[in-house]
């Protein structure tokens, strides 16, 4: 009987569980689409539910797929910024998963930028005021909600927490809960002052725990046996960093998905200045790690829009046919839902331009393409400006950092070299990893930095980039300023 971790890998579009073994071996996997709705222009949201009931089925999945695994603890690695409310008796939902995509709360930011509130906010949390973060979602439900009713606010591994344990339990990952904005980097606390500015009471919100930490367990979870352990949560930008091993200041990962995540670990706690944000990437033993981090907030996820747009069959086809094209053409813009790091930028909206009657296909193929790589080289180049260690290894991960052409087009674009990883489940490893700290499969980060890892090193190749990113600069100026100028008219 071999011994293992589930972990589970909660996502925006599909929930995936994986068994990992004590030698950090994954042994089966499993997964289920979500769903995702968009009920307004800008909204997105999901059903609380059905992300529970796609955890379940790809559990389902994951262990049809093993044989003879006794399951030692769970961990999850969770969507961020993704907010719902529950009733905090019957469990029951009181609201949507509003999504870190969604854009609901654009006029509330807006105003507490106008009022002052951006810098006493940013040297709080390293995060600016922007409708991706969860304050003033939390309390768009909270309005919504009914009274005279015990309510629970949570990040998405805090219901997934609450889920496994029969609601016994209410409590986050330190990761997750500094991506609230209620969270006092400096003290690791929730905060008052940022609590009452959000208008979000602190007693609904979850208990602010470690990273590999004991979070109750399991509790009539259909397919799974009681009294296993919940032992470990993190956010799953937050997970890949650290199953990547990247624990040396300046060590970094780019997770590429439906939008993108740029972290590079910190030796303290550093507020940024310029485009990017602070995060914990995870606590342990009562001590926070902290790292940079840059959110692109459409990435890959332009591809299948693309793909649509020419008429291809699928995703493949589209890099194929970019892959054909000279890197010269017109620029553009994925700011589908506005512009994330380093330009946060709500009202930005995607745009092709420098067009002509000689623009082929191919170029335009190409110039979705290049948009991931130019998106990562302004975060990357933003870091690199205000990071106190030098940048070192970069690893990159997600179902794109398979694609070779996708991921040279990265390493060229930042000059620097970047670290393929064998493994797709990058976010689930790491949140193993931890809980295998917890467990006691593993005694430090020592034995998990010597775990096997297969990666594939891109060095860059040799290439004059300052007439792409000249375009690329210009149609980023066009998405925003266009967007500007037509709401002043």
């Amino acid at each position: 009987m071999t011994t293992a971790i589930l972990a589970i890998d909660q996502g925006t579009t599909n929930s995936k569980a994986v068994l990992v073994s004590s030698k950090g071996e994954i042994l089966a996997r499993g997964s289920s689409p979500v769903g995702i709705s968009h009920p307004q222009p800008g909204w997105v949201e999901q059903d609380p539910d059905r992300v529970w009931q796609s955890v379940l089925e790809a559990i389902a999945a994951c262990l049809a797929a093993a044989s003879d695994v006794t399951i030692a603890g769970i961990a999850i690695s969770n969507q961020r910024e993704s907010v719902t409310i529950w009733d905090g008796e019957t469990g029951k939902p009181l609201g949507p998963v509003v999504s870190w995509q969604c854009r609901r709360s654009a006029p509330v930011c807006a105003e507490l930028n106008a009022a002052g509130h951006s810098a006493r906010v940013e040297a709080l949390t390293g995060l600016p005021i922007d409708p991706m973060f969860p304050g003033p979602k939390m309390k768009w439900l909270l309005d919504r909600a009914p009274s005279g009713r015990p309510l629970r606010l949570g990040t998405v591994d805090s219901w997934l927490i609450h889920c496994f344990t029969g609601g016994k339990t209410h409590a986050c990952d330190a990761s997750n809960a500094a991506r609230s904005q209620l969270l006092d980097l400096n003290r690791n606390v929730w905060s008052d002052e940022l609590c009452d500015l959000f208008g979000v009471p602190k007693a609904y919100l979850p208990e602010v725990r470690d990273s590999a930490s004991r979070f109750g367990v399991t509790l009539d979870v259909p397919g799974l046996a009681d009294g296993i352990p919940i032992a470990a949560a993190i956010g799953d930008s937050h997970a890949a960093l650290f199953g990547h091993g990247a624990f040396e200041p300046g060590d970094g990962k780019v997770t590429f998905g439906t939008g993108s995540s740029i972290m590079t670990t910190l030796p303290h706690f550093i507020a940024p200045q310029s485009g990017i944000t602070t995060t914990i990437a995870w606590s342990l033993g009562g001590k926070p790690t902290y790292a940079f981090e840059g959110n692109i907030l459409v990435s890959a996820a332009s591809l299948p829009w693309m793909v649509n747009i020419l008429g291809l069959p699928d995703v493949r086809a589209l890099i194929d046919l970019a892959e054909t094209a000279e890197p010269q053409g017109p620029g553009f813009v994925p700011a589908f839902v506005g512009l994330g790091a380093p330009y946060w930028h709500a009202d930005a909206r995607a745009l092709f331009s420098g067009i002509t009657f000689n623009t082929t296909r191919a170029q335009m193929a190409r110039a979705v393409t290049d948009s991931i790589a130019f998106q990562v080289h302004d975060v990357f180049k933003a870091m690199a400006s205000q990071s106190p260690a030098p940048l070192g290894r970069l690893f990159v991960d997600g179902g794109p950092s398979k694609n070779a052409f996708l991921m040279q087009c990265v390493a060229d674009m930042l000059a620097h070299p970047v670290i393929q990883c064998e493994a797709a489940e990058a976010s689930a490893l790491g949140a193993a990893y931890l809980a295998g700290l917890t467990l006691g499969l593993w005694a430090d980060l020592d034995a998990v930095r010597m775990l096997p890892r297969k990666t594939e090193v891109l060095a860059p190749k040799p290439t004059d980039t300052t007439e792409r990113i000249s375009t690329w600069q210009d149609a980023i100026f066009r998405s925003t300023v266009s967007m500007t100028s037509s709401m002043g008219e």
